[in-house]
């Protein structure tokens, strides 16, 4: 990418998201690699990022969309330019905004894949197995810690990765996880994770802590306090951590567990809201793509409830005293079952 301002521009937005922001590196490289691809883009018009037009926008949209990339992807794109022409117009740089009136692409809702209860029980149960045998190495403890976690928090595979030692308190059930934007939450956790992490951190942690002693003896003081190490005593990266749950679930991911514990909680009778706060959601919006789940929960709570609700069944029951050929039962707007005469009555 040529241009000198161009590259200033996004050293300067990069601290801005980094420091005040708050943002997470991996946020802000993605954030960077986007407006990249625009500036690149830009420069065969002739163009620069604080010059860009509304025309430029639009052009650089349709060539996406001509060179196959989705429409998810493409409004990713998109909002990283207005967050960015929305700094640059509060910091006075410039004085219109070229991403003004730019449609979104529209995208179907693509509803999160997940693994069935059995699927993640057998994912699970292999874990434990490998776990509970009189030979399991320490590899094997925090494989299936990892694991737990991951389905009984919903955890990121990077809050994941992230966590430090004093991040639990597993005698109060709970981990303290640090998720997008450095947005801090506690996840309550079942038995099956606490008696994991238990057995990791008792029998497993201790002995990849001793074989990678020399090298943590150099590595700063986070790396060695990070709860999940290599068997060089090293803090497990994300794409490791992907690895480990593709080979154990048939190509499963992290993020698959993620969506399966919300799924499962949903269709057993969670509450949106509690699911928002698990998974660290800002928005209830991220979280209703799961209300379709609870659809048929949904329909036998109106059913119950509802006082315009009232099933024919209920209504059959409450009038006893005439004959099933003598009545008919009609269910008014108003919702109430009436009766009327057959002619047989008549």
């Amino acid at each position: 990418m040529n241009g000198k301002g161009n590259l200033e521009l996004l050293r300067d937005y990069q601290a801005y998201l980094r420091v005040e922001k708050g943002l997470r590196p991996l946020t802000c490289e993605a954030y960077d690699s986007d407006l990249k691809t625009f500036a690149e883009f830009l420069e065969t018009r002739l163009g620069v990022l604080l010059t860009a037009a509304q025309q430029d926008v639009s052009a650089f949209l349709e060539h996406l969309h001509t060179h196959g990339i989705d429409a998810r992807s493409a409004a990713r794109k998109l909002s990283c330019l207005r967050g960015f022409y929305k700094w640059l117009l509060l910091d006075r740089r410039i004085h219109h905004d070229p991403t003004v009136n730019i449609e979104s692409p529209k995208a179907w809702k693509v509803l999160p894949k997940s693994l069935a209860e059995a699927e993640v029980a057998e994912m699970l149960e292999r874990a434990t197995k490998a776990a509970m045998h009189p030979q399991a190495n320490a590899a094997a403890l925090r494989d299936r810690a990892i694991l737990e976690l991951l389905y009984a928090g919903g955890l990121r595979v990077s809050e994941v990765t992230g966590l430090s030692t004093g991040d639990l308190t597993l005698d109060q059930g709970c981990v303290h996880v640090r998720g997008k934007g450095d947005k801090e939450r506690i996840v309550p956790l079942g038995y099956a994770a606490i008696e994991a992490l238990e057995v990791y951190l008792r029998e497993g942690r201790p002995h990849l802590e001793r074989i990678g002693a020399g090298r943590k003896a150099r590595a700063d003081r986070t790396e060695r306090a990070r709860l999940f190490l290599s068997l060089r005593g090293m803090p497990l990266t994300r794409q490791w951590v992907w690895q480990l749950v593709k080979l154990s679930g048939n190509g499963a991911s992290p993020h698959m567990l993620r969506h399966s514990c919300a799924t499962h909680m949903v269709e057993h009778g969670a509450d949106l809201r509690s699911v928002q706060t698990l998974l660290g959601h800002a928005d209830i919006s991220t979280t209703q793509v799961y209300t379709h789940l609870a659809l048929g929960r949904l329909k036998a709570v109106h059913r119950q409830h509802h006082p315009r609700a009232t099933r024919q069944e209920t209504a059959l029951e409450a009038a006893p005293s005439l004959p099933a050929k003598a009545a008919r039962f009609v269910v008014h707007r108003g919702g109430r079952a009436r009766v009327a005469r057959t002619e047989e009555q008549a």
